[in-house]
C-alpha cells in the first residue's frame, strides 16, 4: 500500500493537521500551505514542505517525510536537503523543523547515532502511528492517519466510525466531503480486491453523489472544463504525464463517462488500469 499520496492530500485539505500531530498550533496555523518545493543548484524537489504565510516577520518552515518502509539514508537526505533548502531561503524563515511519520518504530532507519543533536533535540519530531492512543479518543483528521495501519478485519469498522464523528462534529459541508473522500481512499487502497463503489456501499456512503471535483466544476458553471479536471486527477493518481494517446482516449469520452472515470481513477496505479477500464466500457 502506497500511503504517501493519502497523507499529502490529507495534508493539502488540512495543513493544520501537522501541528495536531505535533501537540502544538502557531498563532497562524490557518495561514499554512502544504507545497513542495525546487532547489536548482544542486537539483532536487521536496515533496512535503509546509510554508508560513508571507509577513514582515520571517516564519517557520516544516519538512515532512512519510516513511511506511525503512530508508537506511532518510536522515542524511532529509537534513541535508532541508538545511540547504534553509539556507538557500534564509532570509523568508527564522527557523525550520522537520517531521517523520513512521506506523511503528520499526520503520525508522537502523543507524541513529550520527544524528543524535538533531534527533535529541526540538528540532526534528518522530511520530509514530501505532503509538499515538486508541483512535476515538484522537482528532479525526489523525485518526484517519492511524486507519492507514489498522488491520484490514477492524478496517471497516474503524473508518464508519471516522464518517459518524464526521457527520456530528458540525463541519462544512465541504470539510465534511473532504474527511469522507479521504477515509473512502484508505479504505480502496487498504481492501485491494474491492472497487471504490463496494467501499463506499460497505461504508454505508450515498453511491449517487458525484466526485469531488466533478461537482465543483458544475457548481462553478465549467461543466466544459470537466475533461480538464479529470485529466489533472489522472496525471496526478499516475504522477507522470499522459501520453496523447491517453489524452485522445480521453478527449473522445462522453460527460457520463468522463464522471464514472472521475470516480475510479483512485484505484488506478498506472495507465494499464486506465486501458483495462476503457476496454470493459
Amino acid at each position: 500500500m502506497r500511503r504517501d499520496p493519502l497523507f499529502y492530500k490529507l495534508f493539502q485539505q488540512s495543513p493544520a493537521l501537522l501541528f495536531d500531530l505535533l501537540g502544538e498550533r502557531p498563532n497562524n496555523v490557518a495561514d499554512y500551505r502544504f507545497d513542495s518545493v525546487a532547489v536548482k543548484e544542486p537539483k532536487f524537489e521536496i515533496d512535503g514542505v509546509f510554508l508560513p504565510p508571507d509577513a514582515k516577520e520571517p516564519g517557520v518552515v516544516y519538512f515532512c517525510e512519510v516513511q511506511f518502509q525503512k530508508d537506511e539514508e532518510l536522515y542524511e537526505r532529509l537534513f541535508s536537503e532541508s538545511a540547504l533548502y534553509f539556507y538557500r531561503n534564509s532570509a523568508r524563515f527564522s527557523d525550520w523543523q522537520a517531521v517523520t511519520i513512521y506506523p511503528t518504530r520499526a520503520a525508522e532507519q537502523s543507524r541513529l547515532y550520527p544524528h543524535r543533536s538533531l534527533l535529541n533535540g526540538d528540532q526534528v519530531h518522530r511520530v509514530y502511528l501505532d503509538e499515538l492512543g486508541e483512535m476515538r479518543s484522537l482528532p479525526i483528521l489523525v485518526g484517519a492517519m492511524v486507519l492507514t495501519i489498522v488491520e484490514e478485519s477492524d478496517a471497516p469498522d474503524a473508518a464508519r466510525d471516522l464518517i459518524t464523528r464526521a457527520e456530528q462534529a458540525g463541519f462544512t459541508p465541504e470539510k465534511r466531503r473532504d474527511i469522507i473522500d479521504i477515509v473512502t481512499s484508505i479504505m480502496v487502497y487498504k481492501l485491494k480486491n474491492s472497487s471504490r463503489a463496494e467501499v463506499k456501499a460497505m461504508l454505508g456512503l450515498d453511491l449517487s453523489e458525484e466526485p469531488r471535483a466533478i461537482r465543483e466544476a458544475k457548481e462553478e458553471g465549467r461543466e466544459e472544463g470537466i475533461l480538464s479536471v479529470v485529466t489533472r486527477l489522472l496525471t496526478r493518481r499516475l504522477g507522470q504525464a499522459l501520453p496523447d494517446e491517453t489524452k485522445s482516449h480521453l478527449a473522445s469520452l462522453s460527460l457520463s463517462e468522463l464522471e464514472d472515470l472521475s470516480e475510479v481513477l483512485l484505484d488506478f496505479t498506472s495507465l494499464a488500469d486506465f486501458q483495462d477500464w476503457l476496454e470493459r466500457r
